[in-house]
């Protein structure tokens, strides 16, 4: 279930409630009258199935109340009503799988902003990711899939094709090229200095690799990889029952790809700077692709299951 918290309008307020009140999946509906002071107006609460939640949303949406009030949505961890049992009971589909696309684009346009604090995560994994294809150490490659931050700005090119939110979509992408360029460019000195004290070295690199030697190697494989992780990814953030997305991260390759590309560049491999490169293009079209055909396959479930309902 969801708290939806409103402040409305005097002359708003009547027509809010009777979109509440002819919500399927509603409960818990409580209006104070001229309770609100910043902005001056009436504060109407109420409980709504998750699976109801988008549709209501939009529906206050239309009549300004964002703009005039303020709408607030919180999640209920813990519900003991049965009002509440019968109200996610009537709402058409499953909490779940129900998309809050609001939310959506909201957390997403957060994820993906160009800030110190997203340069410095990828950075860092770029650079682990760097002493992992150089000793060929799977433990470090999947250590800086973990730490990196990509999957945000992807998430949001993503939902920005799906909503049509050209500025969600030019936001996601500078922070994806510009974060991967930065993060290349330092792992680059780090490898200078790395093999200035002896602890990187061009052998290491030109060695067979068993573990990491798939970075530079990009093939169908790959792509399909690629593809299963974002469906995977785009699932992990729409969906209520969602789990962190470290294990969406260890299936792709965009993290450990760059870092390959960076150290060898370092000592002008361009072979292998080339293939990282393609692999690292490769799995992002493949997530983006992924992640955008989820979304349209969401969007379209749930209205068919508005249309029946």
């Amino acid at each position: 279930m969801l708290h939806l918290r409103l402040i409305t309008p005097a002359d708003r307020t009547e027509a809010a409630v009777r979109l509440i009140e002819n919500t399927v999946g509603t409960a818990h509906l409580v209006v104070l009258p001229g309770a609100a002071r910043n902005p001056a107006g009436d504060v109407v609460m109420c409980d709504v199935a998750r699976e109801a939640g988008d549709e209501l949303l939009s529906g206050l949406q239309e009549l300004d109340i964002e703009e005039s009030g303020s709408i607030a949505v919180e999640n209920i961890d813990l519900s003991l009503s049965e009002r509440a049992d019968k109200a996610e009971k009537d709402a058409p589909g499953e909490g779940a799988d129900a998309v809050l696309w609001e939310h959506l684009t909201e957390a997403t346009h957060e994820e993906s902003t160009l800030s110190v604090t997203y340069l410095a995560f990828l950075t860092l994994a770029t650079m682990i990711a760097a002493c992992g294809v150089v000793l060929d150490n799977a433990i470090l490659i999947v250590g800086a899939m973990a730490v990196g931050p990509e999957f945000g700005p992807l998430a949001g090119i993503c939902t920005a094709l799906v909503q049509r939110a050209p500025r969600l979509a030019l936001r996601s992408v500078i922070a994806l090229l510009v974060g991967f360029a930065v993060a290349m460019a330092v792992t680059v000195g780090f490898s200078f200095f790395m093999d200035a004290i002896d602890l990187f070295s061009e052998e290491q690199l030109e060695g067979d690799r068993p573990q990491t030697g798939f970075v530079y190697a990009p093939d169908w494989f790959s792509f399909i990889v690629a593809v299963l992780a974002g469906a995977a990814g785009t699932l992990s953030l729409t969906s209520s029952k969602s789990g962190a997305l470290v294990g969406v991260a260890i299936s792709v390759t965009t993290v450990p790809a760059a870092a390959n590309a960076a150290v060898a560049l370092s000592y002008g491999d361009t072979q292998q700077t080339v293939g990282s490169s393609e692999q690292l293009l490769l799995n992002l079209l493949g997530i983006v692709l992924a992640g955008t055909l989820t979304l349209l396959a969401q969007k379209y479930f749930w209205n068919r299951r508005r249309q029946r309902a």
